[in-house]
């Protein structure tokens, strides 16, 4: 089961406990980099995502130096581990106009049985109270996480539906993902915007490929706009 968490900040406390190689503050693309160096499965595989949005929001890739024309989501892709893909949102529900453009990092890949990887991707949930906190300026980073079956949350499973709750202002969500499974993707969105003259290689992180996919889902399946009560959970000691 693969979930997800929030934080509107990372502005921990030097106090804080951080996870035992990285921190959910470093730059897009230091952790995914970071894993490569393990080597094995990783280097060059395009992990499986899919990315959902609320009904009629609007989601475009970056390819090539500019945005793909916005189509409506499930949006499915393979994309490289350890590198920074840039979408753009639009269309989202009471922002007219306004667009939201998130990153998406993949720090590691899942293993499902051979042949099957497009049929268990990664889901990427871009929820209305993100869309909404990041179209108002906060910053939002949501690690999705394989979650460990020993201490899993004892909800039950609704399909199409990625569970999540937000963490404090004062905790590492990289952290505490890793305290309750194996984190996979990081999301990050708000803040930053193009520059008066578009959209430079340096905003999209070179443009990286990705392999687009078909979508299986015929209907889109909701997107769940409440969090599930916080889980009270114990960080290690730092």
């Amino acid at each position: 089961m693969l979930l997800g968490l929030a934080g509107t900040s990372l502005a921990t406390a030097q106090s804080t406990p951080l996870h035992y190689r990285h921190s959910g503050d470093m730059p897009p693309g230091a952790i995914g980099r970071a894993q490569l160096q393990r080597g094995g499965p990783l280097p060059g595989f395009f992990q499986p995502v899919e990315i959902k949005a609320p009904r009629g929001a609007l989601v475009a890739f970056a390819s090539q130096g500019n945005f793909e024309p916005t189509a409506a989501t499930p949006r499915r892709a393979g994309l490289l581990i350890g590198s920074v893909y840039r979408l753009k949102v639009t269309e989202i529900d009471g922002y007219p106009g306004v667009e939201v453009f998130p990153t998406i990092e993949i720090i590691d890949r899942i293993y499902p049985p051979p042949g099957l990887e497009a049929k268990f991707p990664i889901p990427i949930q871009l929820t209305q109270d993100d869309l909404v906190r990041a179209s108002e300026g906060q910053m939002v980073t949501r690690v999705i996480y394989l979650e460990d079956p020993e201490s899993a949350l004892p909800a039950a499973e609704v399909d199409g539906e990625q569970y999540w709750f937000d963490v404090g202002p004062d905790q590492d969500p990289l952290l505490v993902a890793d305290t309750l499974g194996r984190p996979v993707a990081i999301l990050r969105m708000g803040g930053l915007l193009p520059g008066r003259f578009g959209p430079d290689q340096q905003f999209l992180f070179g443009s990286p490929p990705y392999k687009p996919l078909a979508t299986i889902e015929v209907i889109p399946s909701p997107v769940p706009s409440e969090p599930l009560p916080a889980v009270p959970h114990e960080l290690p000691e730092p």
